[in-house]
């Protein structure tokens, strides 16, 4: 009897006491309707009713402590009490059982003992024992032809998940295991049949099937399952069907171990409890429930101490041998835990079966159940995903040919998603085992407005994440193949380019920023605050940074009105250079000798753009004024003629010469200009090609390009008579010598 046992019971007999001994007074007692004019009578009377306050008073002085001794009763023990009374009850509980026992053994052997059907007979168990026997040879053997006729199925399907093609690894073996499982199902599931058949028509009456026959054969079914499960993960024989990336040597342990403990116990509690309860006595069957509880309980803890250190040394190489940071530190972690945990769970199991037979046996075997099934399943996911993550995602050649970027956006974005899945499965992995020991009640907290109201929003959530790399993707690609030369359009022009980058800078800027809100309003944030509040930082942010507002808003018009684009030769703020980047707020200029400027668009006052539609290169040729004007700008067309007939020049002259004559008498030349219309950006090609050839005609006819010159004068008289310079030629001697 507990102590909850102890206090209930004199409560009820209160309940049912008192009830009766009122009866009982007011059968006694008849009523008396006039004890209101009593009462009143009482209360008229001035010492009565003095009398009466003073009891009143005394008696509220005195609630106090009476109510201080109920509540510190109430309080009950602190939780070390509690736990002391537990480990308390425990030990005198299996104490008195095997003092129970061992007079029940006294008694059995002096043949005074009865079990359900009258006094004990050794004839009867002796018979029921025979005809048990039977029953389990012919279940197990039918139960292990049939396995050795699914051996060759198995063999194929070990072969195919090793070295079968197709699917990803991960697929074809948790394939191949589940057919193998339900092969090894179907035989348990025909062995029980075929037992059935033997114990009901073979054994006993005919027709008739005896309680040990069915308990044998309800425990073979649940226990031979559990076993074919237990296959799935440490199949011994086959290293495709085996689900634990382990060797064959420690999956036959593993498995050798599990199975003598499931069988133990499960056999011990299912068959032989039970039948010792009915032909010997129920009072042996719970000393024998507690024999075999500690002996499997001693068992385990033999074998966990046993492979400690041998298991950690395992999982710490499986832990170098990962590639990823989680795993790592997860198998490093149950390295060093493993034992205690395994050793935590089977001492749970052992307090709470000796605490309530009949109820936890079930519980923790179901538990145990869900927390494996939980487990494998989240690691499979876990593997898959990790295998996905791994694999590289490879595009057709003609998609990589129009969408370049297309290919490492995604071998970015979706191993990333797919880590989110797998913490994801992770937390429902812990969340769902922790469901099956009832520590919490997923169900309820579901079905509750909390719960459903929370996972809403996370599904809410997830969507609009996934929604947004979705228009992220598409967006990006379809600018990039807007951008790329290479999809049909040929090579877009300088503006489209410079606006497609601008709109792909703009457009991840506004979706994320979208997102965000999104996101946060459907967590239950109230982004009116936000949005307040960043337009008052926006605000601030304008008058204190004038400048930038001002970058932003020219460079915007700058846009607007196509001044420049990328690849430009411009002249900005006194720099001329090609432009080689533009943002919305500067455009940075490469010069001629390589300088890279940034030009803020604050400091622009104007834009000299050097590529619009055409160009012209503009050339001045001086010649002496003893040459013939009008044979020099034949020269000059004969170049020209020359120039166009380059096929290499050709393409970006687009107009006959243009002679715009005699520009300067200059002082010691005659200036002549003309000028080439020729495709913008090329004017400086065209015309250093250009010059080559004037030089070259010029040659060849004489023409002499002057240089400068200087006129030397020579003192002489006031009337400006100077004595001739006498000039002789030097003989070779004398210019050898230098005199």
């Amino acid at each position: 009897m507990n102590r909850t046992t102890r206090l209930l019971l004199p409560l009820l007999w209160l309940l049912c006491v008192i009830p009766g001994m009122a009866q009982a007074q007011q059968q006694s007692q008849p009523v008396d309707n006039p004890s209101y004019s009593a009462l009143a009578d009482l209360l008229e009377n001035e010492q009565s009713r003095e009398k009466l306050i003073h009891e009143l008073r005394t008696l509220a002085e005195d609630t106090p402590a009476v109510a201080d001794t109920a509540a510190t009763a109430d309080a009950g023990p602190s939780a070390t009490q509690q736990l002391a009374q537990t480990t308390r009850d425990i030990a005198e509980g299996i104490g008195d059982q095997f003092t129970v026992l061992a007079n029940v053994l006294n008694h059995l052997a002096e043949g005074q003992v009865a079990g359900d059907n009258g006094k004990f007979s050794m004839g009867k168990l002796l018979h029921a024992t025979l005809n048990l026997g039977l029953v389990i040879a012919a279940t197990l053997i039918a139960f292990f032809v049939l396995r050795g006729l699914a051996g060759p199925v198995f063999s194929r399907l070990d072969h195919w998940s090793l070295h079968g093609a197709g699917k990803t690894p991960v697929l074809r073996r948790v394939l191949c295991v589940a057919l193998a499982a339900v092969i090894d199902a179907l035989a348990v599931g025909l062995a029980y049949v075929g037992g059935n058949l033997v114990a009901t028509f073979a054994v006993g009456v005919t027709g008739e099937q005896t309680t040990q026959a069915s308990l044998f054969l309800n425990a073979f079914m649940v226990i031979e399952l559990l076993k074919a499960g237990l296959r799935m993960l440490f199949s011994s024989r086959y290293d495709g069907l085996r689900l634990l990336p382990i060797n064959a040597t420690e999956a036959t342990y593993w498995n050798r171990w599990l199975a003598l403990l499931i069988g133990l116990l499960g056999y011990g509690v299912m068959v032989l409890e039970p039948l010792v309860a009915i032909h010997v006595s129920p009072v042996l069957s719970q000393g024998l429930n507690t024999l075999l509880m500690l002996a499997a309980f001693g068992y385990a803890v033999g074998v966990i101490l046993k492979n400690r250190r041998r298991l950690s040394a395992a999982l710490r190489d499986k832990a170098n041998q990962s590639q990823l940071t989680a795993s790592k530190i997860s198998l490093h972690l149950l390295a060093r835990t493993w034992h205690w945990l395994a050793l935590g769970y089977f001492t749970v199991v052992l307090v709470l079966v000796l605490l309530s037979p009949a109820n936890a046996l079930p519980f923790v075997l179901f538990a145990t159940l869900k927390t494996l099934g939980v487990m494998m399943v989240g690691m499979l996911l876990s593997t898959l995903l990790s295998q996905t993550i791994g694999r590289r995602i490879r595009l057709s050649d003609e998609l990589r040919r129009k969408l370049p970027l297309l290919e490492a956006r995604l071998n970015s974005y979706v191993p990333n998603g797919l880590r989110f899945l797998r913490f994801l499965v992770l937390v429902g992995v812990i969340l769902l085992t922790l469901n099956a020991w009832r520590v919490l009640d997923l169900a309820t907290w579901y079905a509750s407005e909390a719960g459903g109201v929370l996972m809403g929003r996370i599904i809410a959530v997830a969507f609009i994440l996934a929604v947004s790399a979705a228009i992220w993707v598409t967006l990006a690609s379809l600018i990039e193949h807007k951008l790329n030369p290479e999809t049909g359009n040929g090579m877009p022009s300088a503006r489209t380019q410079t606006l497609l980058s601008l709109f792909r800078s703009a457009l991840a800027v506004l979706l994320v920023t979208m997102t965000v809100m999104i996101a946060l309003s459907e967590l239950g944030i109230d982004i009116g605050p936000l949005i307040a509040g960043a337009g008052v930082l926006g605000l601030a942010i304008g008058f204190g940074a004038q400048k930038l507002v001002q970058d932003v808003i020219t460079g915007v018009f700058i846009q607007i009105e196509n001044a420049m684009n990328t690849g430009d030769v411009v002249t900005l703020g006194g720099i001329t250079g090609v432009a080689e980047k533009l943002s919305i707020r500067s455009v940075g200029i490469r010069d001629l000798s390589g300088t890279y400027h940034i030009i803020p668009f604050s400091s622009v006052d104007t834009v000299s753009n050097y590529m619009r539609e055409f160009a012209y290169h503009v050339g001045e040729y001086r010649v002496s004024y003893r040459e013939n004007i009008d044979d020099a700008i034949a020269h000059l067309q004969n170049a020209f003629d020359e120039l166009v007939a380059d096929p290499e020049q050709k393409p970006y002259v687009l107009e006959a010469l243009e002679v715009a004559g005699v520009i300067a008498l200059a002082d010691s030349s005659v200036n002549i200009r003309v000028r080439i219309k020729t495709a913008p950006g090329m004017q400086w090609a065209v015309g250093r090609a250009y010059n080559r050839l004037v030089k070259m005609h010029f040659e060849q006819a004489g023409i002499e390009i002057p240089y400068p010159q200087s006129t030397v004068h020579f003192e002489g008289s006031r009337q400006g008579e100077a004595p001739a310079l006498k000039l002789e030629r030097a003989s070779a001697s004398e210019r050898h010598t230098g005199t």
